[in-house]
């Protein structure tokens, strides 16, 4: 498991143009890598404050309530050991009721990272996940990318180009 990518389970061209729409929309490139050092540096992780606000040099994340840390290791658990991208539970199986539950209390959050300066840009909004059908749930590239992927894996997928066809 040394090599996971987490990021390898979205298409290459969509991951790109979401974190480069994001990253504009905050003040461009640097400011989100600034976040995504500010992210991986904070201990506690981010995601953990009971206020549901992560400040950072130049812009704050915020999210509409707070994750505790059961959730959040349940989390990291199911992230880590899905192979398909599907973080959906499978009837009958093991941690099932409290997978159902974690993605029942994560679905309805909305995350905003808006920057300090309105000048830099009007800022995003996301969801942690994306529901594709009643048996699959997928993690949200961008939250994937903002919250736990390494900086050196997100930059790769920002600052990639599209080839030509």
């Amino acid at each position: 498991m040394k090599n996971f990518n987490p990021l390898t389970f979205y298409s290459q061209d969509e991951l790109s143009q979401a974190l480069n729409e994001s990253a504009q929309s905050i003040g461009g490139k640097n400011y989100f890598l600034l976040l995504l050092e500010a992210v991986r540096d904070a201990q506690p992780h981010p995601l953990l404050a009971k206020n549901a606000e992560f400040k950072f040099s130049v812009g704050s994340v915020k999210w509409s309530k707070p994750i505790f840390r059961e959730k959040f290791t349940l989390f990291k658990h199911l992230r880590l050991n899905n192979k398909d991208g599907n973080i959906f539970p499978k009837k009958g199986s093991k941690g099932y009721k409290s997978i159902l539950n974690l993605l029942r209390t994560l679905k309805p959050i909305t995350f905003s990272v808006q920057p300090k300066n309105k000048k830099d840009g009007d800022g995003f909004t996301f969801q942690p996940l994306k529901i594709v059908d009643d048996n699959t749930t997928e993690i949200n590239p961008l939250f994937e990318a903002l919250f736990f992927a390494p900086v050196y894996q997100v930059k790769k997928s920002l600052t990639s180009k599209k080839k030509p066809t």
